[in-house]
């Protein structure tokens, strides 16, 4: 048995829209108007504290204290408006259908809060289509240590080395190298254009080619 896990943000859904829309109601709870915009994605799809950092360091008040005080209104609001924007990327769930037709298990292995992810994915009316979900707060490391990406396979009850991780970012990459395993980098996400240089064992410009990548590099 074999298994692929997806990381989510900007790789399975585009996130961002209601990502930034959520940091930006901190940014009004300090007076400082929505300081992301759409331009901000590639920000967004890398997590709360980023998009706090990146905002605060745009208007020259740049503080950690400040983003330790909003982080929790942000993922407050973020779980109160989740799904609004958000868009699961073309061929996605169809590539997930046809890679557990072909035998492989499917999983998420992800950086969102553990909660947030499963309401999403919930809301999304896609849970119920992968056989494991581990989120950044569901063990005591997250991405890029690797454990979190072998409870997601051992999840599945396969072999944690017999898996690749379909993912987005530098995190992920990381995280399939100090497991041993393949990656595969998405290259239509905002990153996109960045991810030849991280050297992954593929390339995935279109969902439709993912089958065949995951046979290549697991041997099925």
């Amino acid at each position: 048995m074999t298994a692929v896990i997806f990381d989510l943000d900007g790789t399975l859904a585009d996130t961002s829209g209601d990502l930034l829309a959520a940091a930006n109601v901190c940014f009004r709870d300090m007076g400082l108007g929505d300081v992301l915009g759409p331009g901000d994605a590639g920000v967004a799809l890398r997590g709360g504290r980023a998009m706090l950092r990146a905002g605060l360091m745009r208007v020259d008040q740049m503080e950690e204290a400040t983003i330790d005080r909003y982080y929790h209104m942000l993922l407050e609001a973020y779980g109160a408006d989740i799904s609004t924007h958000t868009v699961m990327y073309p061929g996605a769930m169809a590539a997930v259908e046809t890679l557990k037709s072909h035998g492989h298990a499917v999983g998420i292995c992800t950086n969102k809060p553990e909660g947030l992810a499963e309401q999403l994915l919930q809301e999304l009316g896609v849970r119920d289509a992968f056989g494991s979900l581990v989120g950044a707060d569901t063990l005591p490391v997250r991405k890029p240590e690797p454990e979190p990406l072998f409870e997601a396979t051992r999840r599945l009850g396969v072999d944690p080395r017999a898996c690749l991780l379909v993912g987005d970012s530098d995190t992920d990459r990381n995280t399939a190298r100090a497991a041993g395993v393949p990656s595969v980098l998405v290259t239509f996400g905002p990153s996109g254009e960045d991810m030849a240089a991280l050297e992954p064992e593929a390339l995935l410009e279109d969902f439709a080619a993912l089958p065949s990548v995951a046979a290549a590099l697991l041997g099925r």
